[in-house]
């Protein structure tokens, strides 16, 4: 199967939503940069950074991307008082190699083992030992405790009420969706890091690293009543818009134009929810006292499907609305107003945070100060995604650079590659040259390698199942 599949099928209102940019909102990429000495990124102002990573959220739905319609006011915000760097991509398409590349700066291939465990350093990793204090907050099992995400971290609240282990991390998961719970909603999230930045912060007097990742944006779509009135005409109830989530993944093409603009009607209501609730955060950084001092990144682990090449949600492929994600650094140290039109990417977040805290980073990662100071037009950044199911044995790769993309396979039991047709040839040059460097082959378990053979064999017969329970439920990550 092609990395790259299908046509694009989306309907012509959300066709529109992905070209805006460029046409409608042309004043926005008229004061876009491209290194003039006017640009300010200091990296020693803050003395606190929050990484605030959505869950699934595609850039072209934010009003600060040329959406057509207001779902971002406060992200919108953000941007025009920072840096919105325009063509950010995420490293994978899904979160359980998107999220370990996020917080270690790090490829999937050298973050997460073939079982998605943590197989690197991360940015709690890197402060270790300095006065800095560091804290994760999310509800997402495949980046909890139980798969190793927790290390590194002084403080790491993954909402799991089963203890820290990967197989009762996943079986939470399975009660969750019986109980139609699927994750902590971004109040929770916010007042838990809250709690500890007036812990640390304030009471302590520290230096914090802070991590909120926030799960509202991901299906199935459950804005709140308030939000969903904004974009939804009839009603909708929650168990409803659960079903037809789940159809739409399983049975893309049963869905009509109606309904597959009922499930945007729907994203577009919990874009503007989390939206409110980043606007609360920013209120209770002022309340704190710490909100000048505070350099804040907002990203997202990778975006959102809706039907344009037959699927829906974020499968293991890797075109643009996968990959295309909001990347925006505002408040402390950042003193322009500008949009940067260079290729970045989420790995470029860990190197940043290393640079404001003053740790040593080493990987792929390009600190977004030093892009912000000179940005470089030709730059390729890549993604790659293991396949599954019967494309288990297939690896893909994307290389993106401004006005192109490369995309290929490579069959992990052959070493064969195969390439997207019609691609420049420079690209499928630099491509190349990103496999081999890779290596395309499966992760294995290093540093992870704790008990016997047996105790090792036996866990994993027990995720197996597990996994597969949740996939008999209905939840596709």
């Amino acid at each position: 199967m092609s990395s790259h599949p299908g046509p694009d099928t989306a309907n012509d209102s959300h066709q529109t939503a992905q070209t805006t940019e460029s046409t409608v909102h042309g004043t926005t990429e008229d004061r876009s940069h491209n290194g003039s000495p006017t640009t300010g990124f200091d990296a020693t102002e803050p003395n606190h950074v929050i990484l605030l990573s959505v869950d699934a959220l595609r850039a072209d739905h934010l009003g600060c991307h040329g959406y057509h319609r207001d779902t971002s006011p406060t992200v919108d915000r953000l941007a025009a008082d920072g840096i919105r760097f325009s063509r950010a991509y995420s490293p994978s398409s899904h979160t359980r190699e998107a999220v370990p590349a996020l917080l270690s700066g790090q490829y999937p291939s050298v973050a997460t083992t073939d079982r998605f465990r943590r197989n690197t350093q991360t940015i709690g990793h890197l402060l270790q030992g300095t006065t800095a204090r560091s804290a994760g907050v999310h509800s997402n099992p495949f980046v909890s405790e139980g798969f190793g995400f927790g290390d590194g971290f002084d403080h790491f609240d993954d909402d799991m009420i089963v203890g820290g282990h990967w197989l009762t991390a996943l079986a939470q998961r399975a009660v969750d969706k019986l109980r139609n719970r699927h994750y902590a909603r971004a109040e929770t999230v916010t007042d838990r890091g809250i709690e500890f930045l007036r812990s640390q912060a304030v009471d302590g007097g520290r230096q914090t690293f802070t991590w909120l990742h926030y799960m509202d944006v991901h299906g199935p779509y459950e804005p709140p009543a308030e939000f969903r009135r904004k974009y939804v005409a009839d009603r909708v109830t929650d168990a409803e818009a659960a079903r037809l989530y789940k159809r739409a993944i399983a049975e893309p093409d049963s869905l009509s134009e109606r309904e597959q603009q009922r499930l945007i009607d729907l994203y577009d209501a919990e874009i503007r929810y989390l939206d409110a609730n980043v606007g609360r955060l920013l209120d209770e950084l002022s309340r704190l006292g710490i909100r000048d001092e505070t350099l804040i990144l907002l990203t997202a682990d990778h975006g959102e499907a809706f039907g344009e090449r037959g699927y829906y949600e974020h499968p293991r492929f890797l075109p643009q609305e996968l990959t295309h994600v909001p990347l925006i650094a505002t408040g402390a140290g950042v003193r322009s107003q500008e949009t940067i039109r260079a290729p970045v990417s989420t790995l470029d977040v860990a190197p940043t945070i290393a640079d404001v805290l003053d740790v040593e980073y080493a990987g792929p990662g390009r600190s977004l100060v030093a892009t912000t100071g000179r940005p470089d037009p030709d730059r390729i950044v890549f993604a790659q995604a293991r396949g599954e199911g019967e494309d288990a044995g297939i690896h893909r790769y994307a290389g993106y650079r401004g006005g192109g993309v490369a995309y290929a396979d490579v069959d992990t039991e052959t070493g064969e590659r195969t390439f997207d047709a019609g691609i420049q040839r420079s690209l499928k040059r630099a491509l190349n040259e990103h496999i081999d460097a890779d290596g395309y082959t499966t992760a294995t378990d290093t540093g992870r390698s704790e008990g016997s053979e047996t105790e090792r064999t036996t866990e994993n017969d027990a995720e197996d199942d597990v996994a597969h329970r949740l996939r008999a439920l209905g939840y596709v990550e």
